[in-house]
């Protein structure tokens, strides 16, 4: 590792620590240092004993990580979620103290976690440890970007802390850290799997499709639940693992609650942003990937020309550019989608990119894209009350926005799609479909079946 001097340390935390006026009052440092280059997942499993909630963050694209370990700042917001997180994010800078001489995306002060898809349906039991919006600082944050590799170490200081102790307490932690990981290797397997409730389930698309065909509606997405038991408690490394082997052009993420950990490999990015460059993708429109390279060029061929799909994708593309055309500049939208392929399936895809303007923030363009039609329907609203009603689902942050971003002005969201909620022996995974007026129950069903695949295959099943 590459260290700053503990005498540089010291007096950065002292610096802080004077400029603190009352008891009540506190200060984040955070310090940036590069070191060798480590492995993600070895140095998020080494944080498996000590007791800390761990985040885990890869986009394939730029093999790009963020490994957070610990807690040393949140931020939680459950009234008027969207402005109350970035008046409080904005207020942690503020009087922040940043020691980062690289200016890397993803180093510096780094918030890591999500939001709920509908703070307006009640939250039961089963997501009771993941608020409406809840995002982490972490006490260790490991990045890799671009080959590089960086730790950023966050300490929240008060006025009558001691620089000396801080500094010695944090070294002794991170040398910890650092010990040599392996992950572990574990044969898990399911000795039970339930669908929840699938007859209703399609009782609840015939009752979509009604509506879409009697009102103003054109599209609701509906969601419903497979529930796994496995032979003994899941660890969370080892499906990580296979997520990152089996799934390569997905963002692959996990967030641990205590006892509870929502992980999944979505290939769906909401928004990124460099500075003001902004990125917005539709993803939207579903089919399998076929045995054999024809096979796999006709399934390609029909989804381009299939209309129920391609009228699916539409809608998203009309969303995403409505929805931020206010609040940027120099918006291009390509005419047409072309085929994103994964690994189970493939889908419709059109990139949104465009230039933000200043007086608007990630905040505010994740607030005005949640939920995209690809999880939530056409009009926004009116499908969002369908799904209170209707659906007997809790989402929880399936189907919601789900990323980070950092004191620099960057930031990248995906939507929390291809997942699964998991605890000890149990695990919930979701998946949902898009009922327009001519969807079929069966066929839904069965898309629904196809999206719970890319869980299933690292799970055991």
């Amino acid at each position: 590792m590459i260290e700053l001097k503990e005498e540089q340390v010291e007096t950065i935390l002292e610096k802080a620590i004077e400029g603190i006026n009352s008891d009540d009052d506190y200060q984040l440092v955070s310090i940036t240092k590069k070191i060798k280059n480590t492995n993600a997942l070895s140095f998020f499993e080494s944080a498996k004993y000590i007791n800390k909630n761990r985040t885990f963050w890869m986009s394939s694209e730029e093999d790009f990580y963020l490994v957070g370990i610990g807690q040393a700042y949140e931020i939680i917001a459950e009234e008027s979620r969207f402005e109350e997180t970035k008046k409080a994010w904005n207020q942690l800078l503020e009087k922040a103290t940043i020691y980062n001489p690289y200016e890397q995306p993803g180093t510096g002060i780094v918030a890591l976690g999500g939001l709920s898809f509908d703070p307006k349906k009640p939250t039961t039991p089963l997501w009771e440890n993941f608020k409406p919006s809840h995002f982490t600082v972490p006490e260790f944050l490991m990045t890799k970007h671009n080959r590089e590799c960086y730790l950023t170490v966050n300490i929240l200081v008060r006025k009558n802390d001691h620089p000396r102790q801080l500094a010695n307490e944090c070294r002794d932690l991170e040398n910890s850290l650092f010990q040599k990981s392996t992950i572990e290797k574990q044969m898990l397997t399911i000795k039970e799997k339930k669908e929840i409730e699938p007859t209703e389930w399609k009782e609840t698309v015939r009752k979509a499709k009604e509506k879409i065909n009697h009102s103003d509606i054109e599209k609701i997405v509906l969601a419903r639940e497979m529930c796994l038991r496995f032979n003994e408690n899941a660890n969370i490394g080892p499906i990580l693992q296979k997520l990152l082997d089996t799934h390569p052009s997905s963002y692959i993420f996990a967030i641990e609650k205590d006892d509870h950990c929502f992980l999944g490999a979505t290939p769906e990015r909401l928004v990124k942003l460099e500075k003001d460059h902004l990125l917005s993708t539709c993803l939207a429109g579903t089919a399998p990937r076929g045995k054999t390279k024809e096979e796999d060029q006709a399934i390609s061929e029909g989804l381009l020309h299939d209309q129920k799909n391609r009228e699916e994708h539409d809608f998203v593309v009309k969303m995403i550019k409505n929805a931020i055309k206010d609040c940027c500049t120099h918006l291009d939208v390509p005419n047409e989608p072309i085929i994103y392929p994964l690994t189970n399936l493939q889908h419709l895809y059109t990139p949104v990119t465009a230039t933000l303007k200043k007086e608007y923030s990630l905040f505010d363009i994740i607030e005005k894209l949640h939920p995209t039609p690809a999880l939530g329907g056409t009009p926004k609203e009116a499908s969002l009350q369908f799904i209170r009603e209707y659906e007997r689902l809790d989402r929880g942050w399936y189907g919601a926005p789900i990323g980070w971003l950092d004191s620099n002005q960057n930031g990248e969201f995906a939507v929390a799609i291809r997942s699964a909620l998991i605890k000890d022996t149990e695990a919930s995974l979701f998946a949902g479909c898009g009922v327009v007026k001519d969807s079929n129950p069966d066929e839904e069903y069965e898309e629904t079946n196809i999206k719970f695949l890319p869980m299933l295959s690292v799970l055991g099943g």
